[in-house]
């Protein structure tokens, strides 16, 4: 819902948080712990806890089993992204998809987009002689959450100020309609609910893929999660050169429950990721995306 005067972005991140706790993502148990803390840390359940009420949690909810909220989580950010990135138009022109991916099948991975096409190929050539597998491993299998992609532009719609191209010039970009059919990828957004190391391990692998199997311009690639502690996220988001950020689902009520807890080293720790550029807000999340 909409209040009058108030930011879209406002709105649409209220309307993230409440289907979180409508669809039993977000929950607190009987006992006050909530569904994305870790029950064996104080620290975890403290935090968590302290977000969910300010996101007006209430107790007693069924939690969602593991698989099932994770799956959740990927189709409410990209529901989040869906709502508010195509506000910015005026800003990143284009004709753009954004989805939540499904399956883990040949179908479900990156192959299908156009800097990533020529993955087809190699794993043609894969399953005709197996043993390439032991040389190339699975790095080429990305099979991300959510992405978000353009589709390639009609010669008339470029051509809308003034002739700019025809069929002697610009016959290899991608953007061209008339050059090559495949959606180009924009973004891929890796979505943790929460984050043990095995899970933060599998999102910088995903990324480091994602650069090193690309033909074309690398696209915007992010993790957004609900965990609720600092330490966890910084095997995240401290370091460069793998992931553009990371983005927090309830970063100002993080901040809140750090501060809430008597700060220290982890409010230290949370304002070095945050005022590096390292740990944003999922608000932020769609703007970044037209840069």
């Amino acid at each position: 819902m909409l209040v009058d005067g108030e930011a879209r972005f406002v709105s649409e991140r209220r309307r993230f948080h409440t289907a979180l706790l409508a669809s039993g993502v977000l929950t607190v148990s009987d006992n006050g712990v909530a569904s994305n803390a870790d029950s064996g840390s104080k620290a975890s359940k403290a935090y968590a806890l302290h977000i969910a009420k300010m996101l007006n949690s209430e107790t007693g909810v069924r939690r969602l089993a593991g698989q099932t909220s994770g799956g959740q989580f990927e189709q409410l950010c990209a529901d989040f992204l869906s709502a508010t990135f195509p506000r910015l138009e005026h800003l990143r022109p284009g004709n753009w998809t954004i989805r939540k991916i499904g399956g883990r099948g040949p179908g479900a991975g990156v192959a299908q987009y156009e800097q990533y096409r020529h993955l087809v190929e190699l794993t043609r050539a894969v399953e005709e002689n197996p043993s390439l597998r032991t040389v190339l491993g699975n790095g080429y299998a990305i099979a991300p959450d959510v992405v978000v992609s353009r589709a390639p532009v009609a010669d008339d719609e470029i051509n809308t100020p003034a002739l700019l191209v025809d069929g002697s010039v610009a016959t290899r970009a991608s953007l061209r309609a008339a050059v090559q059919p495949q959606e180009i990828l924009h973004a891929v957004i890796s979505c943790k609910w929460t984050l043990r190391s095995d899970r933060a391990q599998n999102a910088r692998s995903e990324a480091l893929n994602l650069i090193r199997n690309r033909k074309g311009r690398l696209p915007h690639i992010a993790v957004v999660t609900g965990e609720p502690t600092p330490a966890r996220i910084s095997s995240l988001a401290l370091g460069t050169g793998d992931l553009d950020c990371v983005y927090h689902f309830a970063l100002p009520e993080l901040i809140d429950a750090v501060q809430a807890d008597g700060g220290g080293d982890t409010a230290e720790l949370l304002d070095t990721m945050i005022q590096g550029n390292r740990l944003k807000d999922i608000a932020d999340l769609p703007l970044d995306l037209a840069v």
